[in-house]
């Protein structure tokens, strides 16, 4: 692999020149902006990426504009860092080394909607994808929080699961993401598809082994999802209320189990989320609001709110997906910046006993919140405990408990893949990044820790 030009001894006016008629920036303003994402919600982060800044932002607006910039950085070696709508929260679209920013908000074409399916390009906002959906009685099988923010090749690119996992699996999952279309970083790019298993060469990357340009996902028939919230006095059975609601024969979208420390982030909601309750958020389907109702009572609770989505805006009430996910972290963040976060991941099927010595132990620092999903066919259970930030020693310290109770913690606080999931280069991913991005120009550093300490050490960057 060649290694990259320095950024500073870059021929920028060749670059610009081989590049003429697409739009590009490197106004300083709009250039760190773009070079954000929300890796502010961790302290340990923020101090790492928060001065880490691309030299320019390209921003082409179709296919084959992407192709000839794909071009002008293999042949002037110019470090490329893809972006969507930058709500990813752990650096994917942050350059470690400049560059340029490929902004991908401008590819929005919707290609074909058909019968269980949507081709698209990757610059759309999911928001505006699922509702193109919706007009043919379909809907998206998952999507983030962010939903009104987020494209959908940022979501392919960067995430793994989101509201409609607890119904339809990860993304990861067999048949969720039907395909992509990939353009390579060489001189002469290429234009690649993958398709079936071969798309996890690519998906939850960071865009770090070529440029996604189009997509298939599969769509389910359309549901008049409701926005539930139950209460309970007991967290247990607030978590024992989701477990009831995993049932084949149950319309649900979303179960997100909350604290009761969480009501004082939901200003709005003060009437259906007191603070001396916890809450679970959830969307359920028509057909299981009664069963839903009395679920709530069977497990000592009761329902305070469940409104249609028209119902919902008309009170101006935050919908139940922006009280779920890492969307609670936000929140909180707005009340508080000293708050971060946390990934858990339980030993299955669900043993409390670890959030029983977890809260014993560090109940004044953790305010616990647990979400339902699907992998593979069967139900999980996993945690985005709120944490109050010292230090990062101690971040490390309740991470380590939780690891010692049998927990995997998946790490929020780091920017490279490996480090974040399970602690190993994907070798399927690398071999595919040799193939599509031979001058290891793609978002570098972001594979793995030994990646990032090559490719700081190279520009003499200070790697915290």
């Amino acid at each position: 692999m060649e290694h990259m030009m320095q950024p500073d001894i870059i021929n920028w006016e060749g670059f610009t020149a081989d590049i003429e008629g697409i739009a590009f920036t490197d106004a300083p303003q709009t250039v760190k902006l773009k070079s954000r994402d929300y890796f502010w919600y961790s302290p340990i982060l923020n101090k790492q990426l928060r001065k880490s800044w691309a030299h320019m932002v390209v921003t082409p607006k179709t296919e084959a504009e992407v192709i000839t910039v794909a071009a002008a950085c293999a042949k002037w070696r110019i470090p490329v860092t893809p972006r969507g709508g930058g709500t990813g929260n752990y650096g994917q679209a942050v350059p470690l080394v400049g560059g340029i920013i490929l902004d991908m908000t401008q590819l929005t074409g919707i290609s074909e909607i058909g019968n269980g399916f949507v081709r698209c390009e990757t610059g759309i906002l999911i928001a505006d994808l699922d509702d193109s959906a919706h007009e043919t009685g379909q809907e998206l099988l998952m999507w983030p929080s962010t939903r009104s923010q987020a494209t959908i090749g940022g979501f392919i690119s960067g995430g793994s699961a989101g509201i409609g996992s607890v119904r339809h699996g990860v993304l990861r999952d067999d048949g969720n993401v039907r395909s992509l279309r990939i353009v390579t970083l060489e001189e002469t790019p290429r234009i690649i598809t993958l398709e079936g298993p071969e798309i996890q060469k690519a998906h939850h990357a960071y865009g770090t082994n070529g440029i996604i340009t189009e997509l298939e996902l599969a769509l389910q028939p359309a549901v008049d999802w409701h926005h539930a919230i139950a209460l309970f006095d007991e967290y247990t059975d607030a978590v024992q209320f989701g477990e009831a609601l995993c049932c084949e024969d149950y319309d649900i979208y979303l179960i997100s189990v909350v604290d009761k420390g969480f009501a004082q982030f939901y200003d709005k909601l003060t009437d259906v989320f007191p603070q001396d309750k916890h809450a679970v958020f959830s969307m359920v389907g028509p057909k299981t609001i009664d069963a839903f109702t009395a679920d709530a009572i069977t497990h000592n609770g009761y329902v305070s709110l469940m409104m249609s989505d028209v119902e919902i805006e008309k009170a101006n009430l935050p919908p139940a997906y922006e009280c779920s996910y890492n969307h609670t972290t936000l929140q909180a963040l707005k009340k508080d910046r000293n708050w971060t976060y946390l990934q858990v991941a339980y030993p299955q099927p669900y043993d409390p006993a670890a959030d029983t010595i977890m809260l014993a132990e560090y109940g004044d620092d953790l305010l616990r919140h647990h979400e339902f999903a699907r992998e593979r066919g069967d139900y999980q259970l996993f945690a985005i405990p709120l944490l109050k930030f010292t230090t990062a020693e101690k971040l490390y310290e309740i991470t380590k408990r939780y690891e010692e109770l049998g927990c995997t913690v998946f790490d929020a606080h780091v920017y490279t893949i490996a480090e974040g999931g399970m602690k190993q280069v994907d070798t399927v991913q690398m071999a595919f990044k040799q193939d599509a991005d031979p001058h290891g120009l793609m978002n570098p550093g972001k594979t793995s820790y030994a990646e990032a300490q090559e490719v700081l050490c190279r520009y003499a960057i200070p790697s915290s």
